[in-house]
């Protein structure tokens, strides 16, 4: 759905996006994360054919976002960090003005926007009086009129509550079956929740692209027992297990060299015929947070 090639956006010499590649298939919830100043903004605007790149190109659907601007930006919707609103409008005034703006027939599509992000219940009140979590729906509702195949958000959950943030990751869920969403945020727990990959930039290059079910695969396990074993020993003639690092003195953490459940197994073996105790046997799977930091500590150290 979304080919990315080489995208470079330079500011006189400072370069905010520098060569970055990837591809987005159909359906597709990919999180864009990183730092404040990393490439995102810059990235999503030149995605929605806002910002021009320096060089590069990006193709949506097969058409050039350069080339075909008004054709792109027609099966896209977006919804900025801070919604451009019209306080003094109604809800439903400012959906049938965003919809007029489109093209759209309002009275079809605007109820359908209002019961989609919940807003029966504040239809009728101004923008202005409405609190962000509220507003932030709005602009979700003006994002999603025309049904678009291509979806940016930016920040979604700022600004909801327990309830509205899952209603919002309900909603992203299902507009995933119809569009491909991009979505940018700094909470690592919306990622984890609605996102099937994860983009992270840092300082305007791509550091990681990879779906996150291969990012928080278990690479090892940890290990509790007495504090006489000595566990490297023990652990020298198990191929299973490729290293050993001592966390405390009855802890330890073994990289596997094989898939997690035969590692174990390995592992519990060789403890059970030396007799030593088994205190406790868990694998370590690594949250998107830690990744996150791992990369964040790279560009602290560069």
């Amino acid at each position: 759905m979304i080919e990315a090639n080489n995208l470079v956006r330079r500011y006189g010499d400072f370069a905010a996006v520098d060569d970055v590649s990837f591809t987005i298939a159909a359906g597709e919830v990919v999180g864009l994360l990183g730092h404040n100043g990393a490439g995102k903004t810059t990235i999503m605007k030149m995605l929605t054919g806002f910002l021009e790149p320096s060089a590069g190109t990006i193709l949506v659907d097969g058409v050039d976002v350069f080339a075909d601007s008004t054709a792109v930006q027609a099966q896209m919707g977006y919804l900025s960090e801070s919604s451009p609103l019209y306080p003094e409008l109604s809800v439903v005034d400012y959906l049938a003005y965003a919809a007029d703006l489109r093209g759209l027939d309002p009275q079809s599509c605007v109820p359908e926007a209002i019961a989609a992000t919940q807003l029966e219940s504040k239809a009728l009140d101004p923008i202005q009086t409405l609190s962000r979590g509220y507003k932030q729906r709005v602009g979700v509702a003006q994002a999603i009129l025309h049904k678009p195949r291509f979806l940016i958000l930016d920040e979604p959950s700022n600004g909801l509550d327990p309830t509205q943030t899952q209603h919002m990751r309900d909603l992203i869920r299902n507009l995933a079956q119809t569009a491909t969403i991009i979505l940018s945020t700094h909470i690592m727990q919306e990622v984890n929740a609605v996102c099937d990959r994860a983009i992270i930039l840092r300082s305007g290059k791509l550091a990681v692209d990879e779906r996150l079910a291969e990012l928080q695969k278990t690479a090892g396990v940890r290990l509790r027992t007495a504090p006489e074993v000595d566990v490297a020993a023990l652990m020298a003639p198990v191929s299973a297990v490729s290293g050993v690092h001592q966390v405390d003195d009855v802890q330890w953490s073994l990289t596997l060299a094989v898939e997690p459940e035969e590692g174990t197994a390995a592992i519990a073996q060789a403890l059970v015929s030396a007799g030593a105790p088994i205190h406790a046997l868990t694998p370590q799977v690594r949250d998107l947070e830690t990744i996150f930091n791992e990369v964040s500590e790279v560009q602290h150290a560069a």
